[in-house]
């Protein structure tokens, strides 16, 4: 496996790893040193390599192109660390993160069978076209595609043209509800399969107790990139603070000093820089969430209604998709006051549809798969 450092984009692929080394096979797990204790509890072998991607700090750029960038700077330097640890013992088959794209020119190099395994959602019929027309135009955009293509005419790579190599997978497994994928209609099931997430027990990270006495539990989280949010976090505060049967666990993350959340903190508020989520929303009522993938996909599988406050990337996108899907409301950072965050509870807890829908896709996305059915089909590309 070949991945990319990102919390979000390691833990997805965790239980694929644990499966794939409990049925006997030999596993190694290319990432930095930021996700060495993440992988560690699954088995595999860590390969290290160094990162230069901005992961210890989440300093992530705004702009596409700027963020395109960092993508395709880590595969320059990160190709010769993987040709290093890998020319004298090939995998006899790569898996690799959608974001490594040094995975995919290592395997072609090497003649070797490869399988994305995809965090988020994948490329259709026509998406290509729609994000080259996205692109066009913007700063830097035509700088970066030659960029691109330069590297991939010299760094060993068979697909050498930049939004095939990028964009479409020879094979892919991808790790989230299908419900969540733009246009899952236009997407080729010959490369693609759905087998939904893929999150097992994650005991190591530990459990949650639901308080004696709480009628109902709200989690609180903009993952772990996007944290830096303390007047949010302060409408939040207002917002759920004493209100009546409601016990609330609010993730602020490393970066913000609970202090800054205002002088006293009601009784029914547990703020913590990390909790287990999964051992959370197992026990929750609602979710507030930064509406990225990794989040969606664990609010759906535990078929919790969502408040969906996006940060950035493709969670505008996916915050949309909840609300289409009817489990969420979507509202906008600048929006969220107190006033509406309450609003938005109340009504998504005490409407039966939204009860219904919850509960259905939950179904839908345990029925998918997940790990085994993964590792299942990983086998059939080593048979």
């Amino acid at each position: 496996m070949i991945g990319s450092p990102m919390h979000s984009h390691v833990l997805p692929s965790l239980e694929i790893i644990r499966e794939l080394v409990a049925r006997g096979h030999r596993v190694t797990y290319a990432n930095a040193d930021h996700a060495a204790e993440l992988i560690a509890p699954t088995g595999a072998e860590f390969v290290r390599y160094s990162t230069t991607l901005p992961v210890a700090d989440n300093d992530w750029p705004q702009d596409p192109v700027a963020a395109s960038s960092l993508f395709l700077d880590e595969a320059i330097a990160v190709l010769p660390q993987l040709h290093t640890a890998y020319d004298d013992d090939p995998a006899d088959l790569y898996l690799y993160d959608i974001a490594s794209y040094s995975a995919r020119a290592l395997a072609e190099a090497q003649g070797r069978e490869l399988v994305q395994l995809s965090p988020t959602f994948v490329g259709w019929e026509g998406a290509q076209e729609e994000v080259a027309a996205m692109f066009a135009g913007l700063p830097g955009a035509d700088a970066y595609h030659s960029r691109f293509a330069e590297w991939l005419a010299r760094c060993g790579a068979v697909t050498t043209e930049v939004d095939a190599y990028a964009g479409r997978p020879g094979r892919a497994v991808a790790m989230i509800p299908r419900a969540m994928q733009p246009h899952a209609d236009r997407v080729d099931t010959d490369a693609v399969t759905f087998v939904g997430p893929c999150l097992g027990s994650r005991a190591e990270q530990g459990g949650w107790t639901r308080p004696a006495g709480a009628e109902k539990v709200l989690l609180v989280s903009l993952g772990s990139a996007y944290t830096r949010q303390p007047e949010f976090y302060r409408q939040c505060v207002a917002a759920f603070g004493e209100l009546p049967g409601w016990h609330v666990v609010l993730q602020i993350g490393k970066y913000t000093d609970p202090a800054k959340l205002g002088d006293r903190i009601p009784a029914n508020i547990e703020v913590r820089s990390w909790v287990p989520q999964l051992a959370v929303l197992e026990q929750a009522d609602a979710f507030v969430t930064h509406a990225g993938m990794g989040g969606s996909s664990e609010g759906l599988y535990t078929g919790v209604p969502m408040i969906a406050v996006p940060q950035g990337a493709e969670q505008f996108l996916n915050a949309d998709r909840l609300a289409e899907l009817g489990v969420a409301r979507r509202i906008d950072t600048a929006d969220a006051t107190a006033e509406a965050l309450r609003s938005a509870l109340t009504e998504l807890t005490s409407d039966p549809q939204v009860a219904a829908r919850s509960a259905e896709l939950r179904a839908e996305a345990r029925a998918a798969g997940g790990a085994r059915r993964a590792a299942d089909l990983i086998e059939e590309r080593l048979s």
